[in-house]
């Protein structure tokens, strides 16, 4: 498979798609976004990833759209309004949101530069946001006349609470990596030099868990945002009976008898 807007790999149960239009800051524009649905789908189907890992090549992570022409924003616009989906729970591009958020299986995203506009709602849409020293973060659509799409609205309240998204929305404002780390919209600041080592052995370390075990748990925790404890319990005794009859806890107990690290195989 091949692409001319990304970079895509894979090794060690890691995915890796990097954005590649630095040029562009990395802003986002149609075979951009078809691209990255693509590649997206293609981690959702293959048994052997256990941890998706995004970022963007160059100074900046995502630009938000691209505005080059009126045609390209109507474009943009129009297509962000389908939400096509298939069998595999698939989506259209600028639905890749709802596909991050969606996917069984743990997303990273590591916030090299610039987030604003739809590139924030990408990187919000990631279980966790590890950012280095030169991110810096927007929600930029009032500037633009417009509102926050692409689940800008759903995710930011959750992460930060509502006073301080509809601040950053009411004003555009942008904030740097230190603060969005006070805020908790990012997990952690580090260095640019650190930002894909650091990222990369936390993909590494989640990789090598129990799959099964993990994406239970995410869809555990994005449950519980909705459900009431009655509902959250029953779900999770639930999951835990599914764990319980793996085979990547059967080795965790053997592991434990023979005072070893389990090594899991995602059965």
């Amino acid at each position: 498979m091949s692409f001319e807007n990304i970079l895509f790999e894979k090794e060690g149960g890691i995915a890796l798609i990097t954005l590649n239009r630095p040029e562009k800051l990395n802003a986002l524009n149609l075979p951009m976004m078809e691209e990255l649905t693509k590649a997206v789908e293609d981690v959702v189907n293959d048994e052997d990833v256990r941890v998706l890992l995004l970022t963007g090549a160059g100074r900046g992570f995502c630009a938000g759209a691209d505005t080059g022409g009126q045609a390209e924003r109507a474009a943009i616009r129009a297509d962000g309004q389908r939400m096509v989906k298939s069998r595999h729970n698939q989506v259209a591009p600028l639905g890749i949101s709802i596909f991050l958020h969606k996917m069984e299986k743990p997303t990273i995203c590591a916030v090299n530069g610039v987030a604003v506009g739809i590139g924030l709602s990408i990187a919000l849409a990631c279980d966790i946001r590890i950012a280095s020293e030169n991110a810096r973060f927007g929600a930029l659509w009032v500037r633009r006349g417009l509102i926050p799409d692409g689940g800008g609205t759903y995710y930011l309240p959750r992460l930060i609470g509502t006073s301080r998204a509809l601040e950053l929305m009411y004003t555009g404002d942008i904030i740097d990596a230190r603060e969005a780390e006070r805020i908790g919209l990012v997990s952690r600041v580090v260095s640019q030099e650190e930002l894909m080592p650091a990222t990369k052995e936390l993909a590494g370390k989640i990789a090598k868990g129990p799959a099964v075990a993990l994406e239970l748990t995410k869809r555990s925790v994005y449950k519980a945002l909705n459900n009431t404890i009655e509902s959250q319990l029953d779900y999770e005794l639930w999951g835990q009976s599914v764990c319980y009859t793996t085979e990547d806890h059967k080795e965790a107990i053997q592991a434990t008898i023979e005072k070893r690290e389990p090594v899991f195989k995602g059965r």
